[in-house]
């Protein structure tokens, strides 16, 4: 795994190699925003079902938007090392992908903060891919999720990023 960054140490690690929650006291309020993505693949047939609302268990997109927007604003319970943030936007969408049975799930999360937020944009991400497969798992037991990154950030001391497109 390669870095942009030069000589980055790792700051939930203290000098005795011990797990430390980073003091983020003297860090300055800044507006912060995160975007990540991730996919789940499934048979054509759970796909129809729930493009089609079909599915047994119910609105299947509705139940994980949910989830995804409950699991950024429990990160910090789920994540021993995060900070607890007060979000003030989280955002799931779903884009359906008929030609590869599978479903993009994105988010979005913002807030104005002393730290960033990936962990939350992940955490939704994941949650909400997780959901769908609990909700269509007696259809599909075989689906797969993957490709869960985070695709940019904005704010704070080091400004801006984006992921690298494939074809780059």
């Amino acid at each position: 795994m390669t870095t942009d960054h030069k000589n980055v140490e790792l700051s939930h690690v203290n000098q005795h190699g011990e797990a430390n929650m980073v003091d983020v006291t003297e860090k300055s309020l800044t507006s912060r925003t995160a975007t990540a993505e991730g996919f789940i693949k499934m048979t054509p047939q759970t796909l129809a079902l729930i493009h089609h609302g079909d599915n047994k268990k119910g609105d299947v997109f509705a139940v994980a938007r949910i989830a995804g927007i409950q699991a950024a604003k429990k990160c910090s319970d789920l994540i021993p090392l995060c900070h607890p943030l007060m979000l003030t936007k989280v955002k799931v969408d779903f884009e359906v992908d008929e030609h590869l049975n599978q479903i993009k799930v994105s988010s979005l999360c913002r807030l104005t903060g002393q730290t960033g937020v990936e962990m939350e944009a992940l955490t939704a991400v994941s949650v909400a891919c997780l959901t769908l497969f609990d909700m269509c798992k007696a259809a599909d037991p075989g689906m797969e999720i993957f490709g869960i990154k985070v695709l940019s950030k904005e704010g704070g001391k080091s400004g801006s990023w984006q992921a690298k497109s494939k074809g780059a």
